[in-house]
């Protein structure tokens, strides 16, 4: 734990708390809900499947990214993040679908698997991998076995998941109350726009630093 970056950790909850503002990340579900039951409780209620999702979403495309590393290293293995960053992005800036939520009811079950779906489309969870092949690079420099490294790689993901799960639950709640409690969804007629471009650039800009960094 000691030997994970701290400027990593920072990341990483700036990174879940950057999700956790986006409204096709779930909190907008969760006001529609809230809505719905004309009730803060369902608001409330929604949170916890929504984070769940988000951080198997995230969970899974570490997996991904370290049995990937078992073939080749982190160095090589960032290329073709990178290149799925970037046309991720770019198909972002020019297609913009807005869900339908009001007329949505779903158990918590399913509203984990829409929060797994929806993060994982967005690309959410390629966006930490960058951040964990750099976590994991630390230690692939140092004179490890494999079974060390293997051990060692399971420590930054476990802090990578846990630390963006954290920051985006946080973040999510905070926005989805007071959207509830005080501003409507009528806003994000005008904010939709600019958080879809926001978050289509950020895609862009994550895949580029992973190859530049």
């Amino acid at each position: 734990m000691s030997e994970i970056p701290i400027a990593a950790w920072g990341v990483l909850i700036a990174l879940g708390a950057f999700h956790g503002i986006n409204p096709g990340m779930g909190w907008l579900f969760a006001v529609a809900l809230g809505m719905q039951e004309r009730h803060r409780r369902a608001v409330l209620r929604a949170l916890l499947p929504l984070g769940l999702g988000h951080v198997l979403a995230v969970a899974a495309a570490i997996a991904v990214a370290i049995a990937a590393g078992a073939v080749v290293s982190p160095q090589v293995l960032r290329w073709p993040v990178a290149a799925l960053l970037v046309v991720l992005g770019a198909r972002r800036l020019f297609r913009h679908r807005h869900p339908r939520w009001a007329s949505m009811r779903v158990g918590m079950r399913g509203l984990t698997w829409w929060s797994f779906l929806m993060a994982t489309a967005h690309g959410a969870g390629l966006m930490v991998v960058p951040v964990f092949l750099r976590m994991t690079a630390v230690h692939a420099q140092g004179p490890a076995c494999h079974t060390a490294s293997a051990s060692l790689g399971v420590v930054p993901a476990l802090v990578a998941t846990g630390l963006h799960g954290a920051g985006d639950l946080s973040v999510t709640a905070a926005v989805a109350i007071v959207v509830f409690e005080k501003l409507g969804v009528g806003l994000l007629r005008k904010a939709w726009f600019n958080l879809d471009l926001l978050w289509a650039g950020a895609l862009v800009i994550t895949g580029a630093l992973t190859v530049l960094l």
